[in-house]
C-alpha cells in the first residue's frame, strides 16, 4: 500500500512526551520519533491482540528469534544463532545493563562526543568514570575520528566503548575502515564494544551500515550489539530491544544484571516487533525516500536562508545537527529559538563536550511541518538582525561608535 507521510497528524491530547512537554504554540521538533502513523501490518496486529481482551505477562512470540536471525543475514549478511539474542526492554536499559555488569565503581566507560544524552548519564549509573574523546568537525561540518585521541583516551581503568553508529546527533554512519580501527584498538586494550545501533535502519545512498560485530568473530566474541524497531518503525512507545551477543559470558553477565530491574518487554510490545520486522519493510522503503527529500531540503533551507548557521548532511538518522555559533544568537540557541519563533529543539550542551553552540532538529515529519518551522526560524534570525542594526544605528546617533 502507498502511504500519506504530508498527511498532519494532531498527537496533541495524545499523552505524547514530544507535543506535551513545551507549550502547545511552540512546534516540537526535538524528541526522537516520527509524526507518522505506523505502519499498517503493525496497527493491524495490535488491533487484533487488543480484540483479545486480555493482556496478560507476555511471552516471546516463537517466531521472532527466527525472524531477527533471517533479518540480520538478508540486510547485513550477518550469520547470527537464535541463541545469542536477549530481547530487552530497550536499547537505553541495554547499555546501562552492559555499564554495570561489565565494570566495578571507579572503572571507566569509553564515549565519543558530542553524545546521545541517556549514553553520557550510562557510566555516572554505574559509578564509573566517563572516558570522554571528542569527535573532530570538519570544515564542511562532517565528523571524523581521531584514533590517536580515540586510544589515547583509553586508560588502564577502561572496560567499555559505548559506540553509537549511527551516530546521535551528528548523523555519521562508520565506514567499515572506521569500524576496524576501533575494534582493534579495543580489543588490544581489553575493552569490551557495547554498540547502540538503534538507527541502523536509517542510513541514505552512498552510505552502508555495518554492524561492528559482523566484522570478524573476534570482534563479535568482544561486541554487545543493541538495535529496535522502536525508532524504525516509529513505536518507540512500545518498549522493546534486542540485544545480540555472541559471547556466552558477555550474555550472562546481562542476564544476572538484568534480574530485577529489566525484565520482558510486554506482550504489546512483542506483538509490534514482530509485525513490524516480518512485514514491515514496504512501509520502511517508502519513509526512507520521504526522509531523504526532508534531509536534502533542511539542508538547503540552512544553507540559503538561516544566516549564520550551518549543518553537515546527515549520513544516517533523522536528525539534523545545527551549528548555530555564527548566527551571533545572544546566549542559548534554543532558547532564542523557542522564545522568539515557537520552535522546540534539543539543546546541544546536553550532548556534552561539542555541543556548546548547537541545536538538534528531528526532519521526522510532515513536509509543512518542517517547512513551517524552518521559515518560523529563518523570521527569528531576522528580526535578531534587525535589532542588532537598531541598537547599531543608536550607538551611531549617540556617537558611541
Amino acid at each position: 500500500m502507498s502511504y500519506d507521510f504530508d498527511q498532519i497528524i494532531n498527537r496533541c491530547g495524545t499523552d505524547s512526551v514530544k507535543w506535551c512537554y513545551y507549550p502547545e504554540a511552540a512546534l516540537p521538533l526535538w524528541l526522537a520519533d516520527m509524526d507518522f502513523f505506523s505502519p499498517e501490518p503493525v496497527i493491524r496486529a495490535l488491533r487484533e491482540r487488543v480484540k483479545h481482551g486480555i493482556f496478560g505477562y507476555g511471552a516471546e512470540p516463537p517466531e521472532l528469534r527466527e525472524v531477527v536471525v533471517a533479518r540480520l543475514q538478508n540486510k547485513y549478511g550477518w550469520q547470527v544463532s537464535p541463541d545469542w539474542l536477549l530481547f530487552l526492554p530497550g536499547v537505553v536499559p541495554g547499555f546501562n545493563l552492559a555499564c554495570q555488569s561489565l565494570t566495578s565503581p571507579g572503572d571507566g566507560v569509553l564515549l565519543q562526543t558530542p553524545a546521545y544524552p541517556p549514553i553520557l548519564r550510562a557510566p555516572g549509573n554505574a559509578e564509573c568514570i566517563c572516558d570522554e574523546m571528542k569527535l573532530t568537525r570538519e570544515a564542511d561540518g562532517h565528523y571524523s575520528t581521531d584514533f590517536d585521541v580515540f586510544e589515547g583516551t583509553i586508560t588502564g581503568r577502561t572496560r567499555v566503548f559505548i559506540l553509537c553508529n549511527p551516530h546521535n546527533p551528528v548523523g555519521r554512519v562508520f565506514s567499515r575502515e572506521d569500524l576496524e580501527r576501533m575494534a582493534e584498538i579495543c580489543l588490544r586494550h581489553d575493552v569490551v564494544i557495547c554498540s547502540d545501533e538503534i538507527h541502523c535502519d536509517f542510513v541514505y545512498p552512498g552510505y552502508r551500515h555495518i554492524p561492528v560485530a559482523s566484522l570478524s568473530a573476534e570482534i563479535g566474541e568482544r561486541t554487545i550489539t543493541l538495535m529496535a524497531p522502536s525508532k524504525t518503525y516509529n513505536i518507540a512507545g512500545l518498549h522493546l530491544a534486542v540485544a545480540i551477543v555472541p559471547n556466552q559470558e558477555l550474555r550472562d553477565k546481562l542476564g544476572v544484571a538484568r534480574r530485577g530491574v529489566a525484565g520482558e518487554p510486554d506482550i504489546l510490545s512483542y506483538t509490534a516487533a514482530l509485525a513490524a520486522y516480518r512485514d514491515g519493510q514496504p512501509w520502511l522503503d517508502e519513509v526512507l525516500r520521504y526522509l531523504e527529500a526532508n534531509r536534502d531540503f533542511t539542508c538547503d533551507y540552512v544553507c540559503h536562508h538561516l544566516p549564520g548557521i550551518s549543518m553537515g548532511k546527515p549520513e544516517g538518522t533523522y536528525l539534523a545537527w545545527l551549528d548555530c555559533r555564527e548566527a551571533d544568537i545572544p546566549g542559548s540557541p534554543q532558547q532564542f529559538f523557542l522564545e522568539q519563533a515557537r520552535v522546540a529543539l534539543n539543546d546541544g550542551p546536553d550532548y556534552g563536550r561539542g555541543g556548546k553552540g548547537f541545536v538538534r532538529l528531528n526532519f521526522g515529519c510532515p513536509r509543512a511541518t518542517l517547512v513551517e518551522a524552518l521559515s518560523k526560524m529563518e523570521k527569528a534570525l531576522a528580526g535578531q538582525a534587525s535589532s542588532e542594526q537598531e541598537a547599531d544605528s543608536r550607538l551611531d546617533v549617540l556617537g558611541c561608535w
